[in-house]
């Protein structure tokens, strides 16, 4: 009997990418499962309540999932929204995450989050949705990205906004009114404007 539960477990595990106890619950499972083939090697704990496929072959954005999977109310900006839409040069050690005006940081010490908090309207501004590993990620589109880069250019480099629009624009992966819309809601128009007409 172990050796199905095992088997569904590990099924379960490589279809989203980790699974959590309370994925197991859902499916009538008991989580000790999570713990007993964390102790045999099938299983490995990336953060607390979060265990990932010990064979299972690592994407290029593993860390952005298992953040996006722990902090589901986040919103990957910044860095590693650069990274995750091909823009620049960034390869960030930490996901950077949004979250909302009030909201404290998460809870998840092993994880490595760099979080950014946003105004309401910003916050809400600009959200894709993408799938890594069938795992659910909120990420800025594009132009928000680096409107965002704007606004935050004394944490991340005025380089890196520059950089972030030229690609962008390059890559045609934005319109300019795009760009003018969320560079209004992020208050940086007259910022980016300059930098903006000598480009295009």
């Amino acid at each position: 009997m172990k050796s199905t539960i095992t088997e569904e477990v590990l099924k379960l595990a490589r279809a989203s990418g980790a699974v959590r106890p309370r994925d197991l619950e859902k499916q009538g499972i008991a989580r000790e499962y999570l713990y007993y083939l964390h102790k045999r090697g099938l299983l490995e704990r990336v953060a607390r309540g979060l265990y990932v496929p010990t064979d299972l072959e690592p994407s290029e954005h593993q860390t952005i999932a298992e953040v996006s999977k722990r902090v589901p109310e986040g919103v990957v900006c910044l860095l590693s929204a650069l990274e995750l839409h091909g823009l620049g040069t960034q390869l960030p050690h930490q996901v950077w995450l949004a979250i909302g005006p009030g909201k404290g940081r998460p809870q998840e010490p092993q994880l490595p989050i760099r979080i950014i908090h946003f105004s309401q309207e910003a916050f809400r501004a600009g959200i894709e949705e993408h799938n890594i590993e069938g795992i659910p990620i909120k990420v800025y589109s594009p132009a928000k990205t680096v409107a965002d880069c704007f606004k935050f250019r004394n944490k991340i480099g005025l380089d890196v906004a520059l950089e972030a629009l030229r690609e962008c624009l390059r890559q045609r992966r934005c319109t300019t009114d795009e760009l003018y819309r969320y560079a209004t809601i992020c208050r940086v128009w007259k910022v980016m404007r300059p930098y903006l007409e000598a480009l295009t």
